[in-house]
């Protein structure tokens, strides 16, 4: 009778925990910040949920409370735990987590947004190794090529005084700046006026920081109009102070106009699109085991979200245009590869300052 006694009681005691198990399909790993930064996270996550919802998947999150390869590794853990069979993870921080955690879990595929895995050791004269298995992918974007849609729309809508706020200087924010740039030179070029002049520094975070609003308040006063604000809740920090001057905002990533009044339109990833298609891929058997993808404008990779910007000239047929451009590869961009500094960019009708 006691032996009948402690089965019944250690049933009932792991009842429930059995009630609370629960096994997800598809798994993604935050970056540092939340699942509705209304910047890189969010429109991961909102991919996600669009996929599930629509293929009956079941999906979870996990957000890391702090900023390490071990803490993103216990928390891809996690997620291999609960029965994950992809794992999506947002960010270049993702590199080399998941340079180790594709040899871990060699049964679990792993998408890696805005990178691709390497082993992170920058001490070797030939950089750091390298290597996507067949259970991963790599996905990076022309960012080039959407800062330039930004730059270029900018000054085609009448914008003279420009200004480049990104968070740290990794390569996909190099990429937007200087791509920024470019599209603001070129916009120049074909209407023919010159004596422009852009604002560019890196605040060397992805906060809002008092620092990083007064700097653009400052720059506001002087008499920059618009300001390209390039590195998460950096965003805030300039749009709070665009909301104090009445003036105007480019957001980044994601659509942004709903954040702000102040934002004209947003240098956009197809963040979700790229997240749908590659789950796609992966529950059809199509997996791009692996590969190092590029998106870019011929893959829908970047864009404008010209239903909700507030350009006062530029026009839909005017962006058709030049995206098409892009599509075609008549407008050759320099990227963070080709050049050290924003200053090395040959320009002719825009005076760049770098602030350190």
């Amino acid at each position: 009778m006691k032996k009948l006694l402690s089965l019944v009681l250690v049933l009932a005691l792991a009842l429930p925990f059995a009630a609370f198990a629960a096994e997800y399909d598809v798994a993604m790993i935050t970056d540092i910040g939340t699942i509705d930064d209304k910047s890189f996270n969010q429109g991961t996550w909102e991919g996600i949920v669009e996929y599930t919802d629509a293929n009956s998947k079941t999906r979870n999150y996990y957000q890391p409370t702090q900023q390490s390869t071990e803490i993103y590794l216990d928390m891809i853990e996690q997620a291999v735990n609960d029965g994950a069979d992809i794992i999506v993870t947002p960010g270049y921080l993702f590199e080399q987590p998941i340079f180790v955690a594709q040899d871990m879990y060699p049964e679990v595929h792993f998408v890696l947004i805005d990178g691709n895995p390497n082993d992170g050791d920058w001490s070797k004269p030939e950089g750091p190794e390298y290597r996507t298995e067949a259970n991963a992918v790599g996905i990076v974007y022309a960012e080039e090529q959407a800062g330039f849609l930004a730059g270029y729309a900018a000054v085609k809508d009448g914008y003279t005084k420009l200004g480049f706020m990104g968070g740290m200087a990794v390569p996909a924010v190099v990429r937007f700046g200087y791509g920024f740039a470019q599209g603001i030179d070129y916009a120049a070029t074909e209407m023919g006026v010159d004596g422009l002049t852009l604002n560019y520094h890196y605040t060397g975070g992805f906060a809002a920081t008092p620092e990083a609003q007064a700097l653009a308040a400052s720059w506001y006063a002087d008499g920059v109009e618009v300001i390209f604000a390039c590195g998460g809740a950096v965003g805030d920090s300039v749009m709070a102070a665009a909301e104090a001057a009445g003036a105007k905002v480019i957001g980044v990533d994601v659509d942004q106009s709903p954040q702000s009044e102040t934002v004209i339109t947003s240098a956009m990833k197809g963040l979700a699109a790229s997240v749908i298609s590659t789950l796609d891929a992966f529950y059809n058997g199509e997996f791009p085991a692996g590969q190092a993808l590029v998106m870019d404008a011929a893959r829908d990779g970047v864009s404008l979200p010209m239903e909700t910007s507030k350009f006062n000239t530029f026009s839909q047929a005017d962006y058709d245009a030049v995206f098409a451009k892009l599509v075609a590869g008549e407008v050759p961009l320099l990227k963070d590869t080709d050049v050290l500094s924003v200053t090395e960019i040959p320009v002719e009708n825009v005076t760049v300052t770098e602030i350190q």
